[in-house]
């Protein structure tokens, strides 16, 4: 009895979901490799682990702390704001230069704050600094500093709750790719063939680099040109008639469902969010537990995505005003302040 036939035939079952939403989920975690849809009955084949999947991602989603307000006032009363930005003004260069947060707001003449996932780089250098060791002033003391890097807003929505939503299908996004690379680098229960392995690599390949899952939420994984998504779209179309001309020899289709399955009902294996706490000083200097120095204390989330390479990330929900946005020429002359 395969995977499949297994999880139907458990008896302790998650509770049923909307129909409605199971409906959109497995169009979803099979738009990516559509020849899926030729397998018989996919739907009702998929419906059980999609539903425990969602109980899963929902609950992790829902845990996430409320967004936080990201402007130059937070920077001075938000340890959080305070700790991911070096200044006020680079809590507004920052968002201003989002180009997903500029076209949402033209888009969305209504929306007078917009909700979103911001995503950074975290970084620990060492290094000497000054300290104050009982009563002398040491300027040779090792200390570990905390930055922020390449920070990203991409996914945006009106409120809250679609912002949340929103999380939820890049995480089904993700929990298919992971699919498609175990299949790709013959992890499935059964072997694959050989052009179906090279296949679906290079189609993993492609949709990693349009941004598909959740490197799509947290950045850092480059930013690529209008063309070179034209490209890629149209490299995605060839890839998908070459794995069409396959057909459903040997039962490729059957394996990558099955996989699929798999690896749904396994979500909490290869998603996770890790919360880490840290104590810093108003200059993001690491404190330890027993210092008696000023300390703001935020409990960080990371996110670790599978992938060529692998991404780690850290971020957090925020609100954004319009009313905060720069301007697109006050943001020209930032560039050329610094040139």
């Amino acid at each position: 009895m395969g995977f499949l036939g297994r999880i139907r035939r458990r008896k302790t079952q998650v509770p049923a979901r909307e129909s409605l939403e199971i409906a959109e989920l497995t169009e979803r975690v099979t738009r990516l490799s559509p020849r899926l849809r030729l397998v018989p009955r996919y739907q009702q084949r998929i419906r059980p682990a999609l539903e425990q999947a969602l109980d899963y991602v929902r609950g992790l989603v829902q845990d996430l702390p409320a967004p936080r307000d990201a402007n130059k006032e937070a920077w001075a009363s938000d340890p959080y704001i305070h700790a991911f930005f070096g200044t006020p003004r680079d809590v507004e260069l920052g968002f201003s230069r989002s180009p997903e947060l500029r076209e949402f707001f033209a888009q969305s003449p209504d929306s007078a704050q917009a909700y979103a996932v911001l995503g950074m780089a975290m970084a620990e250098r060492r290094t000497l600094g000054v300290a104050l060791e009982g009563d002398v002033m040491r300027s040779d003391v090792p200390q570990t500093v905390v930055s922020f890097s390449d920070h990203k807003v991409r996914i945006i929505a009106c409120t809250e709750a679609a912002l949340r939503d929103e999380i939820v299908r890049r995480l089904f996004d993700q929990l298919t790719l992971e699919s498609l690379a175990r299949v790709a680098a013959g992890k499935s229960r059964r072997n694959v063939l050989e052009r179906e392995q090279a296949l679906l690599m290079a189609r993993l390949r492609l949709l990693e680099r349009q941004g598909t899952g959740m490197r799509s939420v947290l950045g850092g994984d480059g930013d690529g040109e209008p063309g070179e998504q034209a490209t890629l779209r149209a490299q995605v179309a060839e890839n998908d008639r070459e794995l069409a001309q396959l057909g459903k020899e040997a039962g490729a289709l059957e394996r990558q469902l099955e996989c699929l399955a798999e690896v749904l009902t396994n979500a909490r294996a290869f998603l996770s969010i890790e919360p880490r706490h840290l104590r810093l000083s108003a200059m993001n200097v690491l404190l330890a537990p027993e210092s008696t120095a000023p300390a703001h204390e935020i409990e960080l989330l990371t996110a670790r995505i599978p992938g060529d390479p692998p991404l780690v990330r850290s971020f957090a929900l925020v609100r954004f005003d319009r009313g905060d946005m720069l301007s697109s020429g006050a943001l020209l002359d930032e560039a050329a302040r610094l040139l």
